[in-house]
């Protein structure tokens, strides 16, 4: 006997797609075919050797390899319901590992795309991991050589209008910070 209980939102109806965007070599993937009891049903990277290696991986999942801002998630899903859409967006630019180094704009705004899987499809159960210091994200500013660096007055700030954005959709949104080495 399990002694945990699936509350009624994660219950998986077969009949909803499972998209995974920005899958890298599978790792998200794999928890959520174990989890689910079933294969993934898109994975979408824009590099070849990531798409690559997540067919190895993954055979019996559906691979796109091309930006997630040029797939059109109607066509993608085809009219199916989603269930749940993965976004595993790069956290390069957010981390503390990175230090001082300038960051890049486009790379920091990735998260961005999960408004467009809402917009177009409202997938029931979105889930985003990233780095703890994601929910720092804030406005950049430009030093003197025209690099672009967190703004340390606005720390944060772009996260809470990230969260409200997805909320005035209709969706209740938490996160918490998760260690590997707990699980």
């Amino acid at each position: 006997v399990s002694r945990y209980r699936i509350s009624p939102q994660f219950a998986f109806n077969f009949d909803e797609m499972v998209i995974d965007n920005f899958a890298g070599g599978g790792g998200a993937s794999t928890g959520i075919e174990a989890g689910l009891g079933r294969p993934v049903d898109v994975a979408i990277n824009h590099d070849p050797g990531a798409v690559a290696m997540h067919l190895v991986n993954h055979p019996l999942t559906r691979h796109l390899c091309e930006s997630v801002w040029d797939v059109d998630p109607t066509e993608v899903t085809g009219g199916r319901p989603v269930g749940l859409a993965w976004f595993s967006p790069d956290c390069t630019h957010f981390s503390k590992a990175k230090g001082g180094k300038p960051v890049q704009k486009k790379i920091r705004g990735l998260a961005w795309i999960v408004l467009k899987w809402i917009g177009k499809v409202k997938p029931r159960v979105i889930c985003l991991e990233n780095v703890e210091e994601f929910t720092s994200w804030g406005p950049l500013v430009k030093d003197a050589n025209g690099d672009h660096y967190p703004c340390p007055k606005r720390k944060g700030r772009t996260f809470q209008v990230f969260v409200k954005a997805i909320e005035r959709h209709g969706y209740a949104v938490e996160y918490q910070e998760l260690r590997a080495c707990d699980y």
